[in-house]
């Protein structure tokens, strides 16, 4: 084959000014910083690019963090002069004040039920305890990291509690970096009753951990210590055993030198405590194995990536559920009983209890509770319908036996089986507070629980409607359109477009709260797409928005602006658009590719460089959903739509706030400051800002003030930028 030479970026503008010499060039966007440029020839297979900012990548470079510093002064600068950005944050502080604490993230032990509990104005969650009754009344505080660190900065990666629920195990980390250690808790006392185990959590893996029996020990989660090369240390997770009382050093070696290199462990066993379900993901593309651990520390494996089993749970029944997508995208349930010895287990013997449906089944992974929640009487398959989601009810046999009562248009996230025989579950609309309901398994009823968030913020005026928009291929994207009643489509009303489409995540109902309210107080419309990437119809739905497919993604989200624009919901000069981490990724590609579209667009997070990106540990993990250079095709097709290699000089760009986090440990912030970097030279449109917190990762983990204040940073840009008035009360 021919070599031949891709386009390059267009610097001309720019070389002339001194490109090769490294000198300081003032930016097009005449108020930003002037940026040094020292451009880098790279080559990858037939492609040839030159990237003028490849310095800024250097994260502990004092010249960076003099860049840095600038680019975020500019911003702050630009927002403190806007009269309507206190009314804004101070709003927004005022509803959430006004918030009744709330729970969520449920694990019932014993006769206990322990839950993440977030009390405003705190700036973290705390844990707490409550019983079968899930009274608030009776809840206690089990650890509050607000204590701990009185500048709000430590934060609950997650927690496990003991089958007895006298014990839990916490991983807490700082400054939203997700990098955690592992702290036993005493459930009465609130102490620490062991030693910290480090090197249990990581953004790019993930942790975990899956309490014995009786209590006397857990498996958990290990990455590679810091006598290891830098480049391992975020990699080749593995599970160890920790007999409480033992040096955490001596830890005895379990599973994992086999797993691949971004291998990302989940360990449950809170429907079977005598067995540890462990689920080993193939990086970020949805490719799982898994495995059981006896209580005598035996393993055996039951499938393998090439099988499709996407989540596997074990019943109180002794008997193994599998969610399985081969030869069926929107997933069928396996049941494979457990003989005495485990190395019996043999997948091929597992049956088809319920076959696919129009339903998708959820899957494993990061962001999902179990899909399977198994009770002494009936099985609870959690599934979504593009969008919203039900709860079906089979027999152990899987015959049907209804679903879940649940409003329309609804999200249950949530499944837990309490030791009294009733269910809890989660229930989220877009307009009313999330709750949890109570269902009896023997009245086929359901009544709400008071473990329910109450709002100042109302919606009484509000309707959602469900359109769908033609994509380039001819495939419906649905739309999800937040709306005051009675609203005109004449063209005229601000409306932000906010899409995800990757990693097979759900873009599922949730309440909307304060801040969309905010937005429709001003005249605004929130919508919400369902694009292709994500998983609301299945694996064939994620597969034609990943890899080589990616583009569909952005042709999604563009022709559901331009179907916004054809209903007169709107038009450009009214629109902006709002996306974080893939979600960034979504939005550089858009208005590199349709400068024209949006008069605004707010991007947190992102991924830009989609060359370089896959050279971060957490990068390595993101090729098996957006591909490697390393494969001649999915080359090509991440080169052509990678936003920073798009970047056309004089292009008229919409007016652009990127934010992201010193400490974030899922996507590299070198990938905003390159990218503000290279918009600045560039454009020929509005202006282009950066804010950099140092207090904040990816957005898992920060604090309340911290969390407020970049949301009033977004609304603010918003409201300049579409010439919005703040709303008279």
């Amino acid at each position: 084959m021919t070599k031949k030479n891709f386009p390059a970026l267009k610097l001309s503008a720019i070389a002339a000014l001194g490109l090769l010499a490294c000198t300081g060039v003032q930016a097009a966007d005449r108020g930003a910083p002037p940026t040094r440029v020292a451009a880098v020839t790279d080559t990858y297979g037939d492609i040839t690019v030159k990237d003028p900012y490849r310095w800024l990548e250097k994260q502990g470079d004092p010249k960076v963090h003099q860049w840095s510093v600038a680019q975020d002064k500019r911003t702050r600068n630009y927002f403190d002069k806007l009269p309507f950005r206190k009314p804004i944050f101070d709003n927004l502080m005022t509803q959430i004040s006004a918030t009744s604490s709330s729970y969520y993230d449920l694990h019932p032990a014993g006769d206990k039920l322990f839950a993440m509990y977030n009390q405003p104005p705190k700036q973290q969650p705390m844990i707490a305890v409550l019983g079968n009754a899930a009274d608030p009344a009776q809840a206690k505080i089990v650890l509050d990291p607000n204590v701990l660190n009185s500048k709000g900065t430590t934060a609950i990666d997650w927690f496990v509690p003991s089958h007895d629920g006298s014990k839990v195990a916490v991983s807490m980390s700082d400054n939203g970096s997700e990098d955690g250690s592992v702290h036993i808790i005493d459930a009465v006392t609130g102490k620490q009753i062991d030693k910290t185990i480090p090197l249990v959590q990581y953004p790019t893996g993930g942790g975990s951990v899956a309490w014995k029996a009786d209590g006397t020990g857990f498996w958990y989660t290990r990455y590679p210590g810091a006598d290891q090369p830098a480049d391992r240390q975020h990699f080749y997770e593995q599970i160890y055993f920790h007999k409480l009382g033992d040096d955490p050093a001596k830890d005895t070696y379990v599973l994992g030198k086999d797993f691949p290199k971004v291998a990302e462990i989940a360990l449950d066993s809170h429907q079977n405590p005598n067995y540890v379900v462990a689920s080993v993901a193939n990086g970020d593309g949805g490719e799982f194995a898994h495995y059981v651990i006896g209580q005598d520390g035996s393993v055996k494996q039951v499938s393998r990536f090439e099988d499709k089993i996407v989540a596997a749970t074990i019943g109180e029944d002794n008997a193994m559920y599998l969610v399985s997508r081969k030869d069926a995208p929107r997933g069928k349930l396996l049941k494979l009983k457990l003989e005495s010895k485990l190395d019996a287990l043999d997948l091929a013997q597992a049956k088809v209890i319920v076959a696919e449906s129009d339903a998708v089944i959820q899957p494993g992974g990061e962001f999902g509770g179990s899909p399977v929640i198994v009770t002494k009487d009936a099985l609870y398959v959690r599934e979504i319908v593009g969008g919203p989601s039900r709860v079906a009810i089979y027999d152990h046999e899987g015959k049907a036996r209804g679903t879940l009562p649940l409003p329309d248009v609804a999200a249950v996230d949530e499944v837990e089986a309490l030791s009294d025989g009733s269910l809890l579950y989660s229930v989220k609309t877009y307009l009313n507070p999330p709750y949890y309901s109570r269902y009896d398994e023997k009245s086929g009823k359901a009544a709400a629980t008071k473990l329910a968030q109450t709002s100042a913020t109302s919606y009484g005026d509000t309707e959602v409607v469900r359109e769908f928009a033609t994509s380039k291929d001819g495939t419906k994207i649905p739309l999800n359109i937040v709306r005051r009643k009675g609203i005109k489509l004449d063209g005229s009303n601000p409306v932000l477009l906010n899409g995800y489409g990757g990693y097979s995540v759900n873009q599922t109902p949730r309440f909307l709260a304060p801040a969309t309210r905010l937005w429709l107080d001003a005249g605004g419309v929130f919508v919400i797409a369902n694009l292709r990437g994500g998983g609301e119809f299945g694996e064939e739905w994620h597969s034609q928005g990943a890899l080589v497919n990616k583009q569909n993604v952005f042709d999604d989200f563009t022709a559901a602006a331009q179907y916004l624009i054809a209903q007169k919901y709107t038009t450009s000069e009214h629109m902006a658009a709002i996306g974080g981490s893939n979600g960034g990724l979504l939005m550089g590609a858009v208005f590199t590719q349709h400068p024209e579209l949006f008069k605004a667009v707010v991007s947190q997070v992102g991924i830009y460089d989609m060359l370089r990106v896959e050279l971060d540990p957490n990068g390595a993990f993101n090729t098996t959903e957006f591909g490697s250079v390393k494969n001649p095709d999915q080359l090509k097709a991440l080169y052509a739509y990678s936003p920073y290699h798009h970047v056309q000089d004089g292009a008229k760009y919409p007016a652009i706030f990127m934010a992201t986090g010193e400490t974030d440990g899922r996507v590299n912030p070198m990938h905003s400051r390159k990218m503000i970097a290279r918009l600045q030279a560039a454009t020929a449109g509005k202006p282009v800002y950066l804010s950099i917190n140092s207090h904040a990762g990816h957005g898992i983990g920060s604090s309340l003030s911290i969390k407020a204040n970049q949301t009033a940073d977004v609304y603010a840009f918003l409201f300049d930028q579409l010439g919005m008035k703040f709303p008279a009360k």
